[in-house]
């Protein structure tokens, strides 16, 4: 099945793979740490989260549709700068160090800093192109299309959330490394708070206050959701225009829960304990959701024909 996805990216979806091994061998056996967390956790979710971003390409870029060629040189060079990073994110790990935000004057972080400066606009103006060429097309029925039409517009506000956390940017922090060398700081992902303080297992996002990667994360994955909600559906006995509704009613609830998520972590709350406010919207929200999925069962029942009895035997 694999043979007729797309290489370049399947290939990178393999690498990261790969990858995510090296960084489990480095939460076993490095015991260092940075900012309270293990070194190489970071790098195990970004490639982690990388294996999951290819391999969806790969399959996406498979399906036929029109500029093939074009596409596949976007997909190629946005999932190659994306390699790129990460494996740079692996490098400050194994050196102990900070591999965003930091303006430490060595000159392997001033190479790392440069070639994020330059890369991730590169990264997501490709990503912001190929959504926007492939949301004009069919590429499967129309559930799989929409699945994947709006995943790809959510996935690319996650990608935009992550300049968020250059908010503080003008905001320096002088911190300790993993071998207790100071280093300095400008901008962060934690508001409220500072980064490195109290986080949830295995995310270490913060339970102090607000955390910008929380949205970062869940959009950017909104693509892989929307195609799993799209497959979904299709096991239902539904119309397809039913199925529709069903993915758009989702995209929108989706798109709704990153907006409140982004919200959220701008005001300083932590996840897990929300404030009043935060709590009535996303009642709205589920509200809302809830209304749009009944709306689309009763108009899938209203276009039903009726059901014909037996006429009564004499």
């Amino acid at each position: 099945m694999t043979k007729t996805w797309h290489r370049p990216t399947l290939w990178i979806a393999w690498l990261m793979a790969a990858l995510t091994l090296v960084t489990i061998g480095g939460l076993l056996f490095d015991g260092r740490v940075l900012q309270g967390a293990p070194i190489w956790l970071k790098p195990f979710k970004f490639a982690v989260s990388l294996t999951v971003y290819s391999a969806t390409l790969s399959w996406l870029l498979s399906l036929p549709h029109k500029g093939q060629r074009w596409t596949s040189a976007l997909g190629t060079l946005a999932s190659t700068i994306l390699f790129a990073d990460v494996a740079l994110v692996a490098i400050q790990a194994a050196r102990g160090t900070f591999s965003h935000f930091n303006t430490s004057p060595d000159l392997m972080n001033r190479i790392v800093q440069g070639t994020f400066a330059l890369s991730i606009p590169v990264m997501f103006l490709a990503n912001v192109v190929l959504a926007v060429w492939l949301s004009f097309q069919r590429l499967r029925d129309r559930p799989t299309t929409w699945g994947i039409r709006s995943g790809l517009y959510i996935a690319v506000l996650g990608m935009a959330s992550g300049y968020l956390m250059f908010m503080s940017v003008g905001t320096k922090r002088t911190v300790s490394d993993a071998a207790g060398s100071t280093v300095d700081l400008r901008g962060g992902h934690s508001v409220g708070v500072p980064d490195g303080g109290d986080g949830m297992a295995v995310t270490a996002w913060s339970t102090t206050g607000g955390d910008l990667r929380i949205p970062h994360f869940f959009g950017m994955h909104g693509l892989q959701v929307m195609i799993l909600v799209a497959l979904g559906v299709s096991a239902l006995a539904l119309s397809e225009r039913a199925r529709t509704r069903l993915v758009l009613v989702t995209a929108v609830g989706y798109t709704g829960l990153f907006g409140l998520l982004t919200w959220q972590a701008i005001k300083g709350e932590p996840l897990l304990r929300p404030g009043t406010t935060t709590l009535i919207a996303l009642a709205c929200l589920v509200t809302l959701v809830a209304a749009g999925v009944a709306w689309t069962f009763t108009l899938e029942k209203a276009a039903l024909p009726p059901t014909r009895r037996p006429a009564p035997q004499r």
